[in-house]
């Protein structure tokens, strides 16, 4: 059987005396796009985090590719929500991508040359090598979205957790970004995202975890992102909208 990209038993977390994650259970498929999707206050980010030792946990454990954290670190790579980042941090986009080089190139070591070719050609993915020299602060939101996420993809990691990558971005952005993700899906890379529109989640990934507080289903988006399961999910205070699929019926609630 082929190890697993990400493995969590029993996983639980507070914050302050209010748990807001608890009995979260679930393993990730090598080379899988996973949308992580569930309404607000379900513990999406603090499960990104607590996954990732950015938030302390009460019990469980998590393996990546069969190793602990510490041991993985290198193989892994992560975008935060826009909204966590001081963007106002006096520096440009090259040197904001150049710093996720610097779980190789080490802190106290200045980069190469080769060090700021390699960041310039990650933002050139993202179409902002024109932005290089520019203060980061000066960006549009959707701008500062792909020089984060050109930032993750100068790692050459192999598994990747994004949080809401696709918030509050431009038409062309979110496309740009989806582009991106689908080519490391094809490199064989293992990517999470925790995603809030539902209306794309059938596009976008091919595996979804619905989460409220615990895992309520998790698997192949074509087996799990059914009307009943997206119900589970959100409860009964919501309203639906329609889908491309079964001649638009109804397949999930969106928050009112």
């Amino acid at each position: 059987m082929t190890q697993p990209a990400l493995k969590v038993q029993d996983l639980a977390a507070s914050y302050r005396k209010n748990k807001v994650l608890y009995d979260i259970n679930f393993e990730v498929e090598v080379g899988s796009l996973t949308g992580v999707v569930g309404p607000n206050g379900a513990g999406k980010s603090t499960l990104i985090k607590t996954l990732l030792d950015l938030h302390p946990a009460l019990t469980g454990e998590k393996e990546f590719y069969g190793l602990p954290l510490k041991k993985a670190k290198k193989k892994i790579g992560y975008v935060p929500q826009r909204g966590s980042v001081d963007w106002d941090f006096p520096t440009n986009a090259l040197d904001v991508v150049t710093m996720g080089l610097y779980g190789n190139v080490g802190w106290l070591k200045r980069p190469t040359r080769k060090d700021k070719q390699k960041a310039y050609e990650s933002l050139k993915k993202m179409g902002m090598e024109s932005y290089a020299d520019r203060q980061i602060s000066e960006l549009s939101g959707g701008q500062q979205q792909r020089v984060f996420l050109a930032r993750a993809l100068v790692q050459d990691a192999d598994l990747y957790f994004m949080d809401e990558p696709l918030a509050g971005v431009d038409a062309a952005t979110e496309r740009a970004i989806m582009k991106i993700l689908q080519e490391l899906k094809f490199l064989g890379k293992t990517v999470l995202v925790v995603h809030h529109d539902l209306q794309t989640v059938e596009d976008y990934f091919d595996h979804v975890l619905l989460l409220n507080k615990t895992v309520i289903h998790h698997g192949k988006t074509e087996d799990t992102f059914t009307p009943d399961n997206i119900a589970e999910t959100y409860g009964g205070n919501m309203k639906w909208i329609t889908s491309r699929k079964e001649d638009n019926h109804v397949v999930g609630p969106v928050n009112e």
